[in-house]
């Protein structure tokens, strides 16, 4: 994960993502940088255009339960599915997005 965090700091700050920045940031982070992952994430992403990965994920906070909602009551129990759909929903894109950086 943490090459995926070197690849996403180097474009926030406009530098172009390739071996030799990855290392420099792996490196910098105090981390002894694995070439054969750093060649996997290269590849990865040579095809990904990034902003538009971070645009179409979905990164919204999980909804809080309602506070001094008492345990049996009938709407906090209807709403607990829906939640759980939205998680669900969450998680889901959180991992296609994964999936684009190796």
């Amino acid at each position: 994960m943490e090459y995926v965090y070197a690849a996403l700091l180097l474009h926030k700050l406009d530098q172009e993502v390739k071996e030799e920045n990855v290392k420099k940031v792996m490196t910098a982070a105090g981390a002894k940088p694995n070439d054969a992952k750093i060649k996997a994430l290269i590849s990865a992403l040579e095809d990904v255009n990034i902003d538009e990965a971070l645009k179409s994920a979905v990164l919204t906070p999980a909804a809080a339960p309602a506070a001094g909602a008492p345990a049996g009551d009938a709407a906090a129990t209807e709403a607990a599915p829906e939640e759980e759909k939205k998680e669900k929903k969450e998680e889901e894109a959180l991992e296609g997005l994964s999936s684009l950086f190796g």
